[in-house]
C-alpha cells in the first residue's frame, strides 16, 4: 500500500510514453538525462581533483582508517610476502 503510493509520487508525469509539459516545470532536474548528469558529475570531480592538497588529505584519512584494521593489514602483508617469494623462485 505505502509502496504503491510512493511509486505514484516518484513516477514521472506522463501520458503514454511521452512526458507531459509539466514534468520540466516541476523541477525534476536531471530526470531522463543520465548522460548530462554524468557529465556534470565528471566536471565536479575534475574540479575537486585539481586541488592536490585536498586530495592528499582525503588519501591520508582513508589510509589511516584502513590501517586501523589489523586483520586486513596482516592479510595484505601476507599476500605481498607470498608474491615476493614466488617472484624470487621464478626469477621474474
Amino acid at each position: 500500500m505505502i509502496t504503491d503510493t510512493m511509486n505514484e509520487i516518484a513516477a514521472p508525469n506522463t501520458i503514454g510514453d511521452v512526458p507531459s509539459s509539466t514534468s520540466k516545470s516541476r523541477g525534476r532536474g536531471w530526470f531522463g538525462d543520465p548522460e548530462g548528469h554524468a557529465k556534470a558529475g565528471q566536471k565536479g570531480g575534475q574540479k575537486i581533483a585539481e586541488d592536490r592538497s585536498h586530495m592528499a588529505e582525503i588519501g591520508r584519512k582513508g589510509g589511516q582508517r584502513v590501517a586501523q584494521d589489523r586483520a586486513h593489514m596482516a592479510a595484505i602483508g601476507r599476500l605481498g610476502g607470498l608474491k615476493a617469494a614466488k617472484k624470487r623462485q621464478t626469477g621474474a
